[in-house]
């Protein structure tokens, strides 16, 4: 049998099971993305943003696999504010061909809620940062909010994202730091000869899966769940030695 959820969810579900029940449990992960400044020019950008968009609408961004924030490092021709409005601006074309649907009230207030502290939070201009938000007009459909303040911050999901502001990699990895031992996916958009090296400092992080943005949702078959072969824990191996 295997499950996913909380630490005491699989504990709960393990109690029940008869003795002899192989049980492979998976606890809650997070995701989340990462732009390399080097592919924000032209018509890539807007690819990439499109990519970006694919990750969070796939599923309303519930599951491990959904990013709850998109880091864009600086230095490219599109910033990481603009590249942020600019997901915004697709967030809102996805609602008309691909609309994330109804939530339950509860679900909705919680995002209706959120959205009320950032308004309030980009109309302060606390010093030292800086707070924009967009969001589907009289709705909970979509929001898109951009902070200078580059530590990781956990979504309430259905279309709610993060766009963040880094020098590079490794600051992401350091203001990502409360969640090392919880990440499942990294989407990455970068020029392919970095590719290999930004998958190795996020391996040697810890990160078990690295993909390109806009794939994160779509893990193939052999894709080692968390790091463990999918069926690997499944299978009685017998082995002989001569």
């Amino acid at each position: 049998m295997t499950a996913t959820g909380s630490d005491e969810t699989l504990a709960a579900i393990r109690a029940r099971l008869p003795v002899k029940t192989h049980f492979l449990g998976y606890g809650h992960r997070v995701s989340f993305g990462f732009v390399d400044s080097a592919v924000l020019h032209g018509s890539c950008a807007r690819q990439i943003v499109s990519q970006a968009a694919d990750d969070v609408v796939a599923w309303n961004q519930l599951g491990c696999l959904s990013p709850h924030v998109i880091y864009v490092a600086s230095g490219g021709k599109v910033l990481p504010d603009q590249f942020a409005e600019l997901l915004a601006d697709e967030l809102e074309r996805r609602e008309q061909t691909e609309p994330r649907g109804e939530l339950a009230a509860e679900h909705a207030a919680v995002i209706a809620s959120r959205q009320a502290f950032y308004e309030v939070r980009a109309a302060a201009h606390a010093e030292g940062t800086e707070t924009l938000m967009w969001h589907s007009r009289n709705s909970t459909a979509w929001t898109v909010i951009y902070e200078t303040d580059p530590r990781f911050q956990l979504s309430c999901l259905n279309r709610f994202v993060y766009v963040k502001g880094v020098k590079d990699l490794q600051e992401m990895l350091q203001n990502a730091e409360s969640v090392r031992d919880q990440v499942s996916t990294v989407g990455i958009a970068a020029p392919e000869r970095k590719t290999h090296e930004l998958a190795e400092q996020l391996a040697r992080w810890g990160v078990t899966r690295v993909c390109p943005l806009g794939r994160m949702q779509n893990p193939p078959l052999t894709w080692r769940h968390d790091g463990r072969p999918a069926l690997g824990d499944m299978v009685t191996w017998t082995d002989m030695e001569t």
